[in-house]
């Protein structure tokens, strides 16, 4: 059994279809569910970077309250990349992406996950930060990377475990496991009230 597993009345809702969400989440042991949201993802323009993330998240959690049953808790996130106040999303075709790719190349971003638990009750919550700085990546190099990996589902239009992580990132100050999709730390931060005491 993990160390982080749930009380043995609780068990686990992943409110997430992301494939490197229920890897990393795996990876630490914990068994879980997944049931995914369609939760509207825009935000009010006058938030934050980081209140926006954390608004999302929370409008996943609440678009799944309903679908809880008794000694369920849900956890969601929300993970973006900003820069200079400006929200990078999934791009929404391959010239959307290379757009992204071309603003992020030889310049620093930061990659903000919010994270939060409930059993429709009780509530927690947390946030990460990751700094990124990328090498500059000439045309043909992110064109190869858009044509052969397709990030459409990412945000930001990139992977950090896929080929442009490894030849693009010139420096990371912060959470790996936030770049990738879900910082791991804060998520069983957020899942603490929940869960037994690691032995």
């Amino acid at each position: 059994m993990s160390p982080f597993a749930l009380k043995p009345e609780f068990s686990l809702v992943l409110g997430s279809g992301s494939p490197r969400r229920k890897e990393l989440l795996a990876a630490v042991g914990l068994k879980f569910t997944v049931r995914t949201s369609d939760a509207d993802e825009t935000a009010p323009s006058n938030l934050t970077d980081l209140e926006t993330v954390q608004f999302v998240a929370e409008q996943k959690a609440k678009d799944l309250l309903s679908t809880l049953r008794a000694g369920e808790v849900l956890l969601c996130a929300d993970t973006e990349v900003w820069q200079n106040g400006e929200r990078f999303g999934k791009p929404v075709d391959r010239a959307d992406a290379l757009r992204m790719l071309q603003r992020l190349s030889g310049s620093t971003h930061r990659v903000i996950s919010a994270v939060c638990a409930t059993d429709g009750t009780h509530w927690s919550r947390t946030h990460c930060i990751t700094e990124i700085e990328f090498h500059p990546l000439p045309l043909g190099v992110l064109e190869h990377y858009v044509d052969t990996y397709r990030p459409f589902d990412k945000a930001g239009a990139w992977g950090a475990q896929e080929f442009i992580g490894y030849v693009g990132i010139k420096s990371l100050n912060g959470s790996y496991t936030n770049v990738v999709g879900l910082p791991v730390p804060e998520a069983l931060e957020a899942l603490r009230p929940w869960c037994a005491e690691p032995k």
